[in-house]
């Protein structure tokens, strides 16, 4: 039987941003976007980072994760790593692609992390040609400059065009990817499902019309933190007396071993894996492999090295197809709910 395990997480909200160093830019082309964000992708399946919003500068990046396993040091180190050896690699460079380490600031909760959104969505749009520099977005926040009905439609047009955000996701003009998350942040928007997006966009209009720049998110400039009187001297305190998030990784819960999904899958089958591993259509391949990349932080890669050597794409579509699967199978979706029970009781064995 498998080893229990004992589930007590801390879900952190940050806003993470990183800029190149390279005064050229981040990205040479569009490839290295698309790049990143897969990775940004496999950073979802690898650390179980939940990806709530970002953008893509020419030279820099913001981000909106929450970390339920408190690893954002870990997962942005082979993040920003993997990233800077395949540009290095593919524009035949060497030395540091990035300024320093990244920056993350901490975000109390989902209301602060609204705000949080809005000011990463806002980011293409900060430029003279829009009267959004430094000093046109100050006289507006200060009421000095109001801009005409046609700088407002110019701007939304231009926000709405930009390819490189997930503005697009949560204003419903393009299809959100499994690995965004959209929904916890458009609830705040308005509790009416059917109309979160449109107030979310409503939302965006506002501040492009009244040169509203979120108050709040005045800290986002230098701040440790973004949130309550009461957050900030919380993050103060440990800041004072240690790292946050090495302090909440007494409160990580274990993850299961790979091992522990074989032996589960197993029980449930009533067979070796050496036998349902290899039988084409058996849904104890699948399975391991769904299980195994939401409890053991495994890649899609690793997935495959450790089922047979199968290749990222492959593991992606058997994922897929068993996710699609379970929807519609009833004794599948059983089976399911009792292997991610038997992986969550309540005590660990020693």
């Amino acid at each position: 039987m498998s080893r229990a395990l004992r589930t007590n997480i801390e879900d952190g909200w940050y806003h993470v941003m990183g800029r190149g160093l390279d005064p050229r830019g981040l990205f040479a082309d569009d490839r290295d976007r698309y790049h990143f964000l897969e990775l940004l992708e496999e950073a979802h399946e690898r650390y179980r980072f939940v990806v709530h919003a970002w953008v893509l500068m020419d030279t820099h990046y913001h981000a909106l994760f929450q970390t339920p396993d408190a690893n954002l040091s870990e997962g942005m180190q082979w993040f920003l790593l993997s990233y800077a050896n395949w540009y290095n690699t593919r524009h035949q460079r060497m030395g540091p692609v990035f300024q320093g380490r990244f920056k993350a600031v901490p975000v109390e909760d989902s209301s602060w992390a609204y705000e949080v959104s809005l000011y990463i969505h806002l980011n293409p749009l900060n430029v003279a040609a829009l009267d959004l520099d430094k000093r046109n977005k100050a006289a507006e926040s200060a009421g000095l400059k109001v801009p005409t009905r046609e700088q407002v439609a110019e701007r939304l047009k231009r926000l709405r065009r930009y390819e490189w955000s997930s503005y697009a996701a949560y204003a419903g003009y393009r299809k959100v990817p499994d690995w965004l998350e959209t929904e916890v942040l458009l609830r705040r928007a308005c509790r009416e499902k059917g109309r979160r997006r449109e107030r979310y966009r409503n939302d965006v209009k506002q501040r492009l019309t009244k040169g509203e720049q979120a108050p709040r998110l005045e800290q986002l400039r230098e701040s440790l933190a973004i949130g309550s009187e009461t957050f900030l001297n919380r993050i103060r305190a440990l800041a004072d007396g240690g790292d946050r998030e090495t302090t909440n990784k007494r409160r990580l819960r274990a993850r299961a071993s790979f091992q522990d999904v074989i032996e589960i899958v197993e029980d449930l089958k009533g067979e070796s894996s050496e036998v349902f591993m290899c039988r084409h259509g058996d849904w104890g391949r699948p399975l391991v492999l769904h299980l195994a990349r939401r409890f053991c932080g495994l890649s899609l890669r690793e997935l495959g090295e450790r089922t047979g050597g199968a290749d990222y794409a492959a593991i992606s579509v058997m994922l897929k197809r068993f996710e699609a699967r379970v929807q519609t199978d009833r004794r599948l979706n059983r089976t399911l709910a009792s292997a991610v029970k038997k992986l969550n009781v309540e005590t660990r064995h020693q």
